[in-house]
């Protein structure tokens, strides 16, 4: 990955975490998969919402900063029917919002335990 492109994906990583924190969704970890061999995107951003409800507006939120500020629109969207687990992929950064239970049970950050691993605090 190009200097650039890395740059670029951060600053996406960055919007993409503002826009969770503004509808307070909660757990936020970022994992760099750039290192990695085979990896189908360069970073997950991982967070939860307390219902589908708080999950949707979470999604929501994410997608309005994206736009407002890197003036991205998602490749695909996938899980809005039931926002149990709504992934927002931005093909560079793939957006994962679950409902804890949800997150709990399919433990996504366990199955790329090699990438290196960051916990943004919680703001509230």
């Amino acid at each position: 990955m190009t200097k650039n492109k890395q740059s670029e994906s951060k600053q996406l990583v960055d919007y993409v975490i503002e826009g969770i924190q503004e509808k307070k969704g909660s757990g936020i970890v970022v994992l760099n998969l750039s290192e990695l061999e085979n990896t189908i995107t360069n970073y997950f951003v991982i967070c939860e919402g307390d219902s589908n409800v708080h999950v949707d507006a979470v999604a929501g939120s994410v997608e309005d900063y994206v736009r407002e500020n890197a003036k991205e629109k998602p490749f695909r969207i996938e899980g809005k029917q039931n926002a149990q687990w709504i992934i927002i992929d931005y093909l560079d950064v793939v957006v994962h919002v679950f409902q804890k239970t949800t997150r709990n049970f399919y433990k996504l950050e366990s199955l790329w335990a090699d990438a290196q691993k960051t916990e943004i605090p919680n703001l509230f």
